[in-house]
């Protein structure tokens, strides 16, 4: 199955609800936890910047991970949104085909 850990940042400004909600009902992804603002500092048109934004963790297959990529650039406010993939090497069996389930095959 391949089961990944996805992380996103989304400013605080904005509300990351409907994108969450938008990929949960297309089923690219089977959750999405919404982490309380956090501050961030990085490197930006080559100076030093920091914003307050949200940690998007999302859980989904490594097969749908080119959807979710192509959704996110359609749906995500920032030119260059942060999309890490994390691959997740064991966990609960139960859980795990709960979030193959969850997910519409790529």
């Amino acid at each position: 199955m391949g089961a990944v850990i996805v992380l996103v940042t989304y400013p605080v400004d904005q509300d990351p609800l409907p994108l969450a909600r938008t990929l949960v009902e297309e089923q690219l992804v089977a959750c999405v936890n919404v982490l309380p603002p956090m501050q961030s500092v990085y490197w930006w048109e080559g100076k030093v910047e920091q914003a307050s934004e949200h940690q998007l963790v999302m859980k989904t297959t490594r097969e749908r991970v080119e959807g979710l990529r192509s959704r996110l650039s359609d749906l995500h406010p920032y030119e260059v949104p942060e999309l890490l993939v994390l691959p997740i090497d064991d966990g609960a069996e139960p859980y795990l085909k709960w979030l193959a389930a969850s997910v519409r095959p790529g």
